[in-house]
């Protein structure tokens, strides 16, 4: 068994499940930041709700190991692969890679530097508080509208979008063909689902900073 996820293709096969855990924290999540464009008193409702159900204080922690897991691996198998031969991640016909495809480490440790940075803006002022015994703020949705309507912030968020939707292009049906979905049937489907949920992902997440700097007052 150790042997198996030492290998190039056990550390792909791990990617691809811990990806799908993103893939549902990212749903999650940008459900939860629409709420913000609805009213403040529907993000604080949806925050309060995240911060209370038991079953949600479960599933982020365990949503959000999946998403730790996929980085830690990613940076493993890169590394490998530098060593090694020029194994591309579920990439087939070099001749068809895409920008995507070519560039998914690039675009995986930008998506995790902007990561770092939305943490600090929110995670650690909102639900780290409950943690470690501090006071957390008491209206999410004004934390989100003075973060957001800084131009030079919501700029940095779209740019960490964008980058997020080409990641997510490709890795949505790269990781089921991982997974074994690799006949000519299924793959032309899984890509096209795959700009489709690149797609919600992307414009759900882009529509919170552009509500706020331009028509948040």
């Amino acid at each position: 068994m150790a042997n198996i996820f030492s290998s190039s293709i056990g550390k792909k096969f791990v990617m691809s499940i811990s990806g799908a855990f993103l893939l549902v924290f990212l749903l999650l999540h940008a459900s939860i930041n629409l709420a913000a464009v609805a009213s403040e008193e529907a993000y604080n409702m949806a925050c309060h709700f995240m911060d209370t159900n038991i079953l949600i204080q479960i599933m982020v922690p365990v949503l959000a190991l999946g998403f730790v897991v996929h980085i830690v691996y990613a940076i493993i198998l890169t590394l490998h692969n530098m060593k090694a031969r020029p194994v591309k991640y579920a990439v087939g016909n070099q001749a068809e890679a895409t920008f995507a495809s070519r560039n998914m480490f690039v675009l995986g440790l930008i998506v995790l530097g902007f990561l770092t940075i939305h943490l600090s803006h929110f995670w650690a002022k909102m639900q780290l508080q409950h943690f470690v015994g501090g006071t957390a703020t008491e209206n999410p949705y004004l934390l989100v509208k003075t973060t957001l309507s800084n131009p030079a912030n919501a700029i940095m968020y779209l740019v960490w979008i964008w980058a997020l939707w080409f990641h997510l292009s490709h890795g949505f049906w790269s990781a089921f063909q991982t997974l074994g979905a690799s006949n000519q049937i299924w793959i032309p489907r899984l890509k096209v689902a795959s700009y489709i949920y690149a797609t919600i992902i992307a414009v759900s997440f882009t529509i919170v900073p552009l509500y706020f700097v331009l028509f948040a007052k």
